[in-house]
């Protein structure tokens, strides 16, 4: 019997990516102090982590999730500074700040393009968001919640999803670096985290829900250097 509930199983996320990535840095580091092997050597190709971002944000939206502009954004950056990294190109802030007025109105017509489309495939089943340097604020009231991910590196996320339901079980894959991940969720939820801390906090402030309730949100993901912050 279908119980309408979200996969559980790993999922392909920007926040998987960076995981991996910090993974691979901070072992490229140890080869270095051990003298096996130069830093240096690979992390001029550091660009291609944010090239990784990109694709794997339109691969999301392919599937139907959010995300697809800033996939776009995150590849031609990653390529860019790929290019400049390796002495192919020279370019500076000078140069490239007329960029963000092409970015911005890009946005509005990349919304505007696809805001009918998404309103008909219902795109407040999910959530997803990435706050860099910065910080936005989101609500959500989907009757058949589904997940999402969220992204806070030096920045904020604040999420309310007081006026959204879910249907058997959500799922949330979070990562907060230098940043910190706010969310606020219904009382009749039942909160699973999942999320490993390093050198941060993961703090769960929800009240047990009254009675029995089939409505289970799940967080996994990584708190470094950071915090995640769930309550009613």
């Amino acid at each position: 019997m279908d119980t309408g509930a979200a996969p559980v199983g790993p999922r392909l996320t920007p926040q998987l990516v960076m995981g991996l990535l910090i993974i691979v840095v901070g072992v490229l580091f140890t080869l270095d102090n051990m003298g096996i092997a130069h830093a240096e050597d690979f992390l001029r190709y550091w660009p291609l982590g944010l090239i990784a971002i990109g694709l794997v944000k339109l691969w999301q939206a392919g599937r139907g999730e959010a995300g697809g502009f800033g996939g776009v954004v995150f590849v031609a950056a990653g390529a860019v500074l790929l290019l400049d990294s390796l002495d192919m190109i020279r370019v500076t802030m000078h140069e490239l700040w007329p960029m963000l007025l092409v970015l911005f109105g890009a946005s509005m017509v990349w919304r505007g393009v696809t805001g009918r489309r998404a309103i008909s495939s219902d795109s407040t089943a999910t959530v997803s968001g990435m706050a860099i340097l910065g910080g936005f604020k989101r609500g959500n009231n989907s009757r058949a919640f589904k997940g999402g991910d969220l992204t806070a590196v030096m920045g904020g996320c604040e999420i309310d999803l007081r006026q959204a339901s879910i249907e058997g079980e959500a799922v949330i894959d979070v990562f907060a670096m230098w940043g910190g991940i706010e969310m606020r969720v219904p009382e009749t939820w039942t909160v699973v985290n999942r999320v490993m801390p390093l050198l941060g906090g993961v703090e769960d402030k929800t009240h047990p829900p009254p009675g029995v309730t089939n409505q289970t949100l799940v967080l996994r993901g990584f708190a470094i250097m950071g915090g995640v912050e769930v309550k009613n």
